[in-house]
């Protein structure tokens, strides 16, 4: 589960840097929920090629992440903004 909600946090932030198909793998896996197999008869490929192609995208979203590190700047100012000192002068900002 953990690994389901790392990739989707991935995707958000770098999902506009793959390709369509890319995405269209990526959301048929993890928000459709489809099987290498169901994915691989509706486009005609084999399952073997599924694999390596989600196999491709998380990577691609790993090295971003590697590179840009925004997910783990968004998880740094989120600890930051459990501290309750921040947490009241945002509140009081809103």
């Amino acid at each position: 589960m953990e690994e389901l909600v790392y990739y989707n946090e991935l995707y958000d932030f770098y999902g506009e840097l793959l390709t369509e198909k890319q995405k269209k793998y990526f959301e048929d896996y993890y928000f459709q929920n489809l099987s290498f197999r169901e994915m691989a008869d509706l486009y005609q490929v084999s399952r073997n090629a599924v694999f390596k192609q989600i196999h491709i995208v998380l990577k691609k979203l790993e090295e971003y992440e590697e590179i840009l590190h925004l997910k783990e700047k968004k998880d740094k100012i989120m600890e930051i903004l459990k501290d309750s000192e921040y947490e009241k002068k945002i509140e009081e900002l809103l």
